[in-house]
């Protein structure tokens, strides 16, 4: 995963949210179908694609989903 388009597929096609790119800076609340357990599937796609750990204090701590891709390409 390179880019922000990369990050908008993994979230369409591993956990089947139906997300665009002006979805990524709205709080979780406020993204279609979220829940808390799209968190930690998304903690795990995110490292399986970048090969990188992730803090889970970090992750627990963003308030949208542009917090963790950034997050996630910073690491």
């Amino acid at each position: 995963m390179k880019t922000v388009e990369d990050f908008v597929l993994l979230l369409q096609d591993e956990l089947a949210l139906p997300v665009t790119e002006e979805d990524l800076g709205r709080p979780f609340d406020a993204v279609e179908a979220w829940d808390s357990v799209h968190l930690l599937a998304l903690c795990t796609a995110l490292e399986r694609e970048t090969g990188r750990s992730l803090s889970l204090a970090d992750a627990l701590e963003a308030t949208s989903l542009d917090d963790l891709y950034r997050l996630a390409v910073e690491a």
